[in-house]
């Protein structure tokens, strides 16, 4: 549960989280990054009307009154997706990022072994495109070799085990390594279903215009792929048709995502012998230890029916028909990191998805491979010049007050009796806050990097990740591991380990600056903080006792009104338009959205503790309540490519910056007083129809 959406890179942890912000490839460089530094924060007001259109009524529109002069004068650039305050702060991040690289990799004296050598070689190795090019499709030859040479089902699956442990594919479903939800302290082996290319089974399943030109753009770059290799372009189009054919009936087998957050319909645990007589043609008995997991008796599963599908898929479609989906998630894997024509049919893909005009720049791209590949390593050089001792204490201070903040909402409730009040309270108080970076550093013990092999490079890297994730089983739960690098701009929420944990990279302008008045880092960081807790008490987490365990902790009658409440929160976002006819998703999202209004909602509770928010002093010509809300407006702010806007509707649990910049402050009636919002206005709900969850 994140405060954006989850990069692709990163896994393990993102069974069990919610993030807080937006999309994968996004960052931010702010106009307002300076304002990260005392002696420019002087220069630009925190709140600067420039960046406003008072021409608007914040009660028509709100996001507009707030940012509309920064969206008409910020397009999106041409490598980018979206443009808005978090990408820039991310942009910002990942020059700060690459710096660190350009400077390790130039350090030829740096000792062996040390985190700095290590960390250089990697992008000294990525950033080599005349030794990658050089060598083609070569590094992954071995693979399409073997793959040719299976002759029966049992090498399919041996193949599927092979390519997932030695980190260059994970074909036909998920696996992973997580805590068990109902035993939070048992590791446990977890199958997920998976085996697709496209971003939602929905691509697979709809033939509008839309989800049709993205299964073109599908087959073109199998057929690209496969003739990359020197396979002729009649039976490269043959493969891009078989595969297709393989994950639309593995996408059709698949539950929807809105199914997918029922934390109960997606656990379902098994013996191992007891799955393997479900899916005989899955032996887990003999299949498991082949994927390095040995002396486990029991597994999750998240979808039952889809393997129960693929069980049936495995005979129905001929072995050779298998080698073709076998060679391609090779070569998909592999694409990005092979030379220049490969990383450009990958592009000219997602660029139909996105509409993302140019490629991302090489530097970018390894920049953050360096980071969701080595975080940990990059990290400790990441904190040493861009994470200070004195932002800690004061992200610390802002936490304890929003906990503070939150028991006084909680206590206040007239919808919740005092017997789930009290197991409310005792999970809110059973919180573990994480900041910064983490207290015990990943080693990457045994990972071999190399300056000279890149491709190689990755694929240890995967192999070691693999290993890593699998020996965990047995062992302890590790409490002090983390599911974000320290300059990932994000925040999450994890219900099985009860835990809020908040990167460096998000502790910048505009969500906090330690010059800030208050309202700014109440409306910022603030809200933040509230939204990671709320998630523990959103639709799924709150499903989730004190400990992490998925247990029911609430009456009947309390969960009932929650869910009414929930519903009419639901059907909020359902009305907004994003694009043609296409709609937000009031379920999909609803957890995030229950996030933004309980975070909001508490962030207020504890700015008005504060001196400022105790008063009515102007800064800058705003009131402090109206400077809490354009803070909160202003982390919104952002364009959108329609193509990147269409897919995110089906894949992101998040809603679009500009509803999440009004879908809670209408709610609330400070809102309503701090800008002297009146019926007739647009955005005006009356009292009684304003939506108040915690």
């Amino acid at each position: 549960m994140h405060l954006l959406s989850a990069k692709a890179g990163k896994v393990n942890v993102k069974r069990n989280v919610t993030l807080f912000l937006l999309g994968a490839a996004t960052i931010c460089s702010l106009e307002a990054t300076a304002q990260s530094g005392a002696k420019n924060s002087k220069k630009t007001p925190f709140i600067d009307k420039a960046n406003m259109d008072t021409s608007v009524k914040p009660g028509d529109d709100f996001y507009t009154y707030a940012s509309g002069a920064w969206i008409r004068s910020n397009p999106v650039p041409a490598k980018e997706t979206r443009w808005g305050s978090f990408n820039l702060l991310r942009d910002f991040n990942i020059n700060a990022v690459k710096t660190i690289l350009a400077e390790s990799a130039a350090n030829t004296s740096a000792p062996a072994g040390s985190v700095e050598k290590r960390v250089g070689d990697f992008y000294a190795a990525a950033m080599d495109s005349a030794a990658i090019d050089k060598l083609g499709y070569t590094p992954i030859k071995p693979d399409l070799e073997r793959i040719s040479k299976i002759t029966d089902l049992n090498g399919v699956l041996q193949e599927v085990a092979y390519l997932r442990t030695t980190g260059a594919s994970a074909p036909m479903f998920g696996f992973y390594v997580g805590q068990d939800r109902k035993n939070v302290e048992n590791m446990v082996p977890q199958l997920s279903q998976g085996g697709t290319t496209l971003p939602d089974r929905d691509y697979y399943l709809k033939n509008d215009a839309r989800s049709l030109k993205s299964q073109e753009a599908l087959k073109n770059y199998i057929t690209t792929l496969f003739t990359l290799t020197g396979v002729p372009e009649a039976t490269a189009q043959q493969h891009a048709e078989t595969v297709f054919s393989i994950e639309q009936k593995l996408a059709e087998a698949q539950m929807a995502r809105v199914e997918m957050r029922d934390p109960y319909k997606t656990y379902n645990k098994f013996s191992v012998a007891d799955l393997s007589k479900q899916t005989p043609n899955l032996n887990w008995s003999q299949l498991l230890p082949k994927m390095k997991v040995t002396g486990q008796d029991t597994i999750l599963v998240n979808s039952p029916a889809f393997f129960q599908a693929l069980n049936t898929q495995l005979t129905a479609t001929p072995v050779a028909d298998w080698k073709t989906y076998l060679q391609w998630n090779v070569l998909k894997s592999a694409a990005p990191y092979l030379s220049s024509d490969f990383a450009a049919a990958n592009f000219a893909y997602s660029q139909v998805l996105t509409g993302q005009k140019v490629q991302t720049p090489r530097w970018q791209r390894m920049s953050s491979l360096t980071d969701n590949t080595i975080g940990e390593l990059l990290g400790q050089l990441y904190v040493q010049k861009h994470f200070k001792p004195e932002a800690k204490a004061r992200m610390d201070e802002l936490i304890a007050n929003l906990i503070k903040a939150y028991e006084i909402r909680i206590n206040k409730l007239d919808w919740m009796s005092p017997e789930t009040k009290e197991k409310a309270l005792a999970k809110l108080h059973a919180f573990t806050p994480k900041v910064g970076y983490p207290t015990k550093w990943k080693t990457y013990d045994g990972l071999s990097i190399n300056r000279g092999t890149f491709f190689q490079n990755v694929r240890n890297a995967g192999q070691w990740g693999y290993t890593d994730m699998v020996n965990q089983l047995g062992k302890p739960v590790d409490r002090t591991k983390w599911g974000m690098t320290p300059p990932t701009v994000n925040a999450y929420y994890s219900p099985v380990m009860n835990e809020i944990v908040f990167p460096a990279g998000i502790l910048q302008f505009p969500f906090f600056d330690p010059n800030a008045d208050d309202a700014v880092n109440y409306g910022g960081i603030g809200a933040v903080i509230g939204h990671e807790i709320s998630h523990g008490f959103d639709d799924s987490g709150s499903q989730y006792d004190k400990d992490g365990t998925l247990r029911n902790w609430w009456t009947a009658e309390d969960r009932a009104k929650f869910q009414e409440k929930a519903k009419a929160l639901q059907e909020q976002y359902d009305a907004y338009t994003v694009l043609d006819t296409i709609h937000v998703n009031g379920k999909l999202t609803l957890g995030e959205n229950i996030g933004d209004l309980g975070g909001l909602a508490s962030a207020y509770e504890a700015f008005k503790m504060t001196k400022q928010g105790k008063s009515k002093k102007k800064i800058d010509g705003f009131t402090p309540d109206q400077r809490f809300f354009l803070s909160w407006a202003q982390v919104w702010r952002g364009n959108v490519l329609p193509e990147t806007a269409a897919q995110m509707i089906l894949t992101d649990t998040h809603s679009p910056g500009e509803y999440r910049t009004i879908g809670a402050p209408v709610n609330m009636d400070a809102w309503y007083e701090a800008f002297n919002v009146k019926p007739g206005d647009k955005l005006y709900k009356k009292p009684e129809d304003r939506i108040r969850i915690w």
